[in-house]
């Protein structure tokens, strides 16, 4: 007969990134945590984009599972509790999915429960503005500090908005929060950042990882990049290459929705 620790099942889904050393700094890090809170949960780890599983695959030989796959590793390891915990920002296009996937399995286990992502409840939006500015506490009065975000489709989407709404009111003025695919756009921000009167800028990105749109989008060389297009407007740009998952305070309240889960 299994010990009950093995019965209890922790499934730590992200998006995935094909750039590793950001991955230890990131999905890494916050998957250490959750082993640190929850020793009596056996850890597993699925990444909800089939495109960087597959570049992983070929490129380096590492094999992670799909969220299909981790549900039926856990059956297989005789789990029956699970608690399924998103590192997603928001709860998008991927969250509904991930969600979807998991709920297939309801009645092959005793319990299913899911934390939520990262920026769910009022109080989420508070913790996650204060966890960030605990980063950028030395931000002098006249830079902006401007955050991507990768936006979507989804309606899911306003939270970048309130979000920067937020950062306001909470009393950082030169803060913005834009989008690589949605609203608020890099042209709505430069026309925010422009009106602060901020004469330097720092961009740094606001997702779990800093990995292929950090690189690219935000710091590229490219033209089209937020970096470029902003020094193109005369601004002096510095760039912060640090994924949500490498601040503390984001870690603790990803953990904290477990406990909430729970």
């Amino acid at each position: 007969m299994k010990d009950k620790t093995e019965k209890k099942g922790l499934l730590a889904v992200s998006f995935g990134t094909s750039v590793n050393a950001t991955r230890e700094k990131t999905i890494d890090a916050i998957e250490a945590d959750f082993r640190e809170a929850f020793p009596e949960y056996r850890l597993y780890r699925a990444w909800t984009s089939g495109m960087i599983i597959r570049k992983l695959k070929k490129r380096d030989q590492i094999q992670i599972d799909t969220v299909t796959e981790a549900m039926e590793r856990m059956l297989a390891d005789g789990i029956t509790e699970v608690v399924v915990q998103p590192t997603h920002v928001i709860n998008g296009v991927e969250n509904d999915q991930m969600a979807a996937d998991v709920q297939k399995y309801e009645d092959r286990f005793e319990r299913i429960c899911f934390g939520a992502p990262l920026l769910t409840s009022e109080e989420d939006s508070r913790m996650v503005v204060e966890a960030v500015m605990e980063e950028f506490r030395d931000l002098p009065p006249e830079e902006a500090l401007v955050f991507m975000g990768h936006g979507t489709a989804h309606y899911a989407n306003s939270v970048y908005a309130a979000l920067d709404y937020r950062f306001k009111d909470m009393g950082y003025p030169n803060v913005f929060l834009g989008t690589v695919e949605a609203y608020p756009s890099m042209e709505t921000l430069m026309k925010l950042v422009r009106a602060s009167g901020a004469g330097r800028v720092t961009l740094a990105p606001f997702m779990v990882v800093a990995g292929d749109h950090a690189v690219n989008d935000m710091s590229g060389d490219d033209s089209g990049s937020w970096r470029s297009r902003f020094e193109a407007e005369g601004f002096a740009v510095n760039c912060v290459l640090k994924g949500l998952g490498e601040y503390r305070g984001i870690r603790r309240l990803y953990v904290k929705h477990i406990q909430d889960a729970l």
